[in-house]
């Protein structure tokens, strides 16, 4: 369980750890997804990959497609496909100026985390910049000179 900006309880379900190595997030939005019955039983056993998943915004709605939800095994004829584009839930407000931006600036809308809460399935999107190689060393060295720091300060205490 981890908390959110306001201590409401978040139940993570996956989280896209790739994209933020992979790029710079410049803006989160939570967004509802629209799911069926069984999708949500399979997100409870933790049946969901967003490695390869991204959005994209088609006829003013916001479509998150190849994330993978696996099959329900109880579910029979009830299930869908695990690829399946599925729509999110975000004003059209919020839809229209991620619009703008990427449409402009050349941003890129990536899945970074999927979790519970208040008992409803929510999406964290990134409006993103993609990094370069020499980004992914400069944040690479950054990391690894905090663990540095830390590890030297603990060991002094």
């Amino acid at each position: 369980m981890a908390t959110g900006k306001k201590g409401e309880l978040r139940k993570i379900i996956a989280q896209n750890r790739e994209a933020r190595h992979e790029y710079f997030v410049i803006e989160t939005l939570e967004t509802g997804i629209e799911l069926v019955g069984t999708e949500v039983k399979s997100l409870r056993n933790g049946g969901v990959t967003l490695k390869d998943s991204w959005a994209d915004i088609d006829d003013g709605e916001l479509i998150v497609k190849g994330m993978h939800i696996s099959p329900y095994e109880m579910g029979n004829i009830f299930n869908k496909d695990p690829r399946r584009p599925r729509r999110l839930l975000a004003h059209k407000s919020e839809i229209r100026r991620f619009a703008q931006q990427i449409k402009l600036q050349g941003y890129t809308l990536v899945p970074l985390s999927l979790y519970f809460k208040h008992g409803r399935v929510k999406l964290e999107l990134g409006l993103c910049k993609g990094k370069k190689l020499y980004d992914k060393r400069a944040t690479a060295a950054e990391r690894d000179a905090r663990r540095d720091i830390e590890r030297a300060l603990k060991t002094r205490h």
